[in-house]
């Protein structure tokens, strides 16, 4: 048999010499080389699936810095994210409700900045039961608010709720340590791609208690989740990617007064 080289592509269609013999008008295999999905790999597809995830959870720790997308589902609405992280904090965007604003963390500080657009809705909702009948001069009042707040980092008071609920989006190890975890039976779902990236899938009972594709290249970082119960997709990558993160200028900070709206 001729020896494969080991610098053969892996996209190469056949990995040996494929005999076919047609006796009496049948198709026989006479001979046939199969191709190792996990040659050339860092050899954890060769894993179980609960090895796997552990493998995973400490390449993620590793690092300090990842960029996670996507979309989480929670408590019935759904955010999209697109977020820079490391230990200090992180930033990047949030869309929910139609409406996208940046989020900052710093520490424990924690930033907002939208549009005037944002803020005047925002506003508007927050003070809807107070405003019914009030006529134009509240709603005058309103965009006045919501331009002095327009493309500022407002910062978020550590007692409102809504801190509660964003501090999450910006923390590395809040958002991994619950990520990455699949619920159910785990076992392995067969060797994929991840753009451009090969990878090996694992699942929690079947795939109803979440997806999960582990990178086959370099450290095996987590590359995509699909969360259990439909709860959302994301997808990771810049692991290690280093970038820069400070808090913003005092003549572009302003501290909310009271607390922000809910919605």
């Amino acid at each position: 048999m001729t020896p494969i080289s080991p610098g053969r592509s892996r996209t190469a269609t056949l990995a040996g010499a494929v005999c076919v013999l047609l006796v009496t008008g049948m198709a026989l295999t006479g001979c046939s080389e199969e191709v190792d999905p996990n040659e050339g790999t860092n050899g954890v597809g060769k894993l179980s699936a609960a090895e796997i995830q552990n493998r995973t959870r400490t390449a993620a720790k590793s690092v300090d810095t990842v960029r996670l997308h996507g979309n989480v589902v929670t408590s019935g609405r759904t955010y999209t994210l697109d977020m820079r992280l490391k230990p200090e904090g992180g930033i990047g965007s949030v869309t929910a409700g139609g409406q996208t604003f940046r989020l900052l963390k710093v520490d424990d500080e924690l930033f907002l900045k939208a549009d005037a657009k944002f803020w005047g809705q925002a506003n508007g909702r927050a003070g809807e039961d107070g405003a019914k009948g009030e006529g134009e001069g509240e709603s005058a009042s309103d965009a006045a608010a919501a331009g002095k707040l327009a493309e500022k980092y407002v910062k978020v008071p550590e007692g409102d709720p809504s801190y509660k609920k964003f501090i999450g989006f910006a923390d590395k190890d809040v958002l991994l340590n619950g990520l990455l975890t699949l619920h159910g039976t785990l076992a392995t779902d067969g060797h994929h791609e991840q753009g451009g990236v090969r990878s090996i899938r694992i699942t929690g009972d079947k795939g109803s208690g979440g997806t999960l594709d582990v990178s086959l290249e370099g450290k095996p970082y987590p590359l995509r989740l699909v969360r259990a119960g439909k709860a959302g997709t994301l997808s990771f990558s810049a692991w290690g990617a280093d970038f820069a993160l400070e808090k913003p200028a005092e003549d572009e900070t302003l501290d909310y007064e009271g607390q922000l709206p809910t919605s």
